[in-house]
């Protein structure tokens, strides 16, 4: 009897597409490493460092586990090995010359996700770091003790440029500087931690437990966002006491995407939605939906805010040239006075991305939330009784539509 193998073929060509999309089984992907045999006392001067697991998915946790000195604290630092780039705009008045530097710091080698642990008896001291809204990232490590564990961003190389109105204007971000010194690059990627994550919550965690004779634990779990890839875990104990990077894996589900520019994941049904209900009620009210679009994005996923300006800048013109031709066959499109305001947003498209780079989250926030609630109160006002009747132009396309509606029924 012959065996007709062509009926395996598709069979094996949806296991392969399955495979190569979604990998193998998660039990097999995971391959945890084995705990050491003892805990025992290390060599000299030396710290050990062993993680359960390699591979995780999700928001699995990892239990960290190590031997170090007898009665010295031990700080971890676990950053992801994917980089981004960060800014940062100097427009503090310096207490020293009593100027204002207006100088725009920028690296591209900022880890997509950084936190150091500390010592859990160090609690209450990041309780109060987290109540300061001035806080400093330097200032906090220097009095968790954990300056020595500043370690892999110490090695990001940050540019400077000296910003001014009329760079902005033509496009540019300024004049690049001469390069830092060691110790002052050190001091500005500090800084560029705090304005990549803001909150003291994603950098600086109490949850290592020392014993005495220097074993120490801790668990940890990577928050949903963070970018996927290889990470890097470091135990240290002070400048010449650390461990070597221990090294784990963060696998995504098919549906979720990195987004490199951002250093985030994110699932991609979410903004899919959300787009689609936005863009609905956007044409609707003459716009591409980018003004609505831009709040929500900043308040649902972890995304920059300047990065969710250059994005929902593109996406919008698919909106808006569907709703270009759409207006133009009912004719309610003034070409030339689109065309000057046209050239007017020319020049506006200029300005606007590089002033974005020199602005906060907190200032971004702040200048978009009023320009809402005015865009909102105009809004209410022209649509009072009174205001509709003296407006001509709006009660001539009202009519248009009453004799449409008449004409569809008829």
């Amino acid at each position: 009897m012959t065996w007709n193998k062509k009926p395996l073929i598709p069979l094996m060509m949806v296991a392969g597409i399955y495979l190569l999309f979604f990998g193998l089984p998660y039990q097999v992907q995971s391959t945890p490493q084995a705990p050491p045999p003892s805990l025992a006392q290390p060599r000299e001067g030396g710290v050990t460092l062993f993680l359960d697991k390699t591979v995780i998915q999700k928001e699995e946790p990892i239990q960290i586990t190590g031997k170090a000195p007898p009665g010295k604290p031990v700080f971890l630092e676990i950053a992801s090995e994917k980089l981004v780039r960060t800014s940062r705009f100097d427009s503090k008045k310096d207490e020293k010359t009593g100027k204002i530097p207006y100088i725009l710091y920028m690296s591209y080698e900022i880890p997509a996700f950084y936190q150091t642990l500390v010592p859990a008896n160090l609690k209450e001291k990041v309780e109060e770091i987290k109540k300061d809204k001035n806080w400093s990232y330097a200032q906090a490590l220097k009095d968790l003790g954990a300056e020595a564990a500043f370690l892999m961003p110490a090695k990001a190389r940050v540019e400077r440029y000296q910003a001014s109105l009329l760079n902005s204007i033509i496009g540019s971000r300024g004049t690049l500087l001469s390069p830092m010194e060691d110790k002052e690059n050190k001091k500005r990627t500090m800084q560029l931690i705090k304005a990549r994550f803001r909150s003291v919550g994603k950098v600086l965690s109490a949850r290592v437990e020392v014993k005495e004779d220097g074993a120490f634990s801790a668990g940890f779990v990577i928050p949903a966002g963070s970018a996927d890839g290889k990470y890097q875990v470091t135990a240290v104990v002070d400048k010449e006491t650390k461990s070597a990077p221990v090294i784990f894996e963060r696998k995504i589900s098919f549906f979720t995407l990195y987004f490199a520019s951002a250093g985030t994941t994110i699932n991609l049904f979410g903004p899919f939605f959300l787009a689609l209900a936005v863009t609905i009620f956007g044409v609707l009210m003459g716009a591409g939906g980018g003004f609505i679009l831009n709040p929500l994005l900043i308040s649902i996923y972890p995304l920059p805010h300047a990065i969710v300006a250059g994005t929902v800048m593109p996406t919008v013109l698919f909106s808006q040239l569907s709703g270009i031709i759409n207006y133009s066959k009912i004719k309610f499109i003034s070409w030339k006075l689109g065309i000057i305001m046209g050239l007017s947003m020319l020049v506006g498209g200029f300005i606007g991305p590089k002033l974005t780079e020199l602005i906060t989250l907190d200032q971004y926030k702040f200048v978009f939330g009023w320009i809402l609630l005015i865009l909102a109160a105009l809004m209410v006002w022209q649509t009072l009784p009174n205001v509709v009747g003296k407006n001509k132009k709006e009660q001539a396309i009202l009519n248009e539509y009453k004799k449409r509606a008449q004409e569809k029924k008829g």
